[in-house]
């Protein structure tokens, strides 16, 4: 594709508005559960080329993480 980089759920938010998906279901981890899918879908309809998926998909599973371990603190706090 080209080669902008990807480092934050910013940066997969910008690529999905290119191709005029704009997710926000209202939960942030759902809206990363959406994305990927998203990401996917483009992917597979030949959109993006491999190397950006998996760029894309590293993001999104690093912010999954993230959002699991911030609810699991959250819930060990209560």
């Amino acid at each position: 594709m080209d080669n902008m980089s990807f480092r934050t759920l910013y940066d997969v938010q910008q690529l999905l508005k290119r191709y005029g998906t704009f997710v926000h279901v209202g939960k942030r981890i759902w809206d990363i559960e959406l994305m990927s899918s998203e990401i996917r879908r483009l992917y597979e309809g030949g959109l993006i080329d491999k190397q950006t998926f998996i760029r894309v998909q590293l993001v999104l599973k690093r912010e999954h993480r993230l959002e699991e371990k911030k609810q699991e603190e959250k819930d060990r706090s209560k």
